[in-house]
């Protein structure tokens, strides 16, 4: 006759539950550098779309700021605004992110460019 002893299987409930845990936290970790890439690859769009905007001002505000919109749109970003001040270009992009169960979030970033003052 076998006899039951009272934390028979806690080893085994606590190492699932650790298990789970560990799980959730690599997960977690997994979310937030999904995040960061997303927004380094935004300000990288927004970086090249500002320095295209700058480069095609010399044929118009409208002709820049499509450029602008032309290079965020192949970096996989939407183009928010496009702003032309004398020589400078400020643009700022968009870009989805999934975060997995809380949704779609969006990520922005802004960059300018234009001639080095002194």
């Amino acid at each position: 006759m076998a006899t039951w002893r009272a934390d028979e299987g806690a080893a085994t409930a606590f190492a699932c539950l650790a298990l789970c845990g560990l799980i959730a936290a690599t997960l977690l970790i997994g979310q937030v550098g999904v995040v960061v890439v997303t927004r380094h690859r935004a300000q990288a769009a927004a970086d090249l779309a500002a320095l295209a905007a700058a480069g095609a001002l010399i044929e118009g505000v409208d002709a820049a700021c499509l450029e602008a919109t032309d290079v965020a749109r192949r970096m996989g970003t939407r183009l928010e605004e496009c702003e032309v001040a004398e020589w400078d270009t400020t643009v700022i992009v968009n870009r989805n992110v999934p975060i997995g169960l809380l949704g779609v979030r969006t990520v922005r970033a802004v960059a300018r460019a234009g001639p080095v003052e002194n």
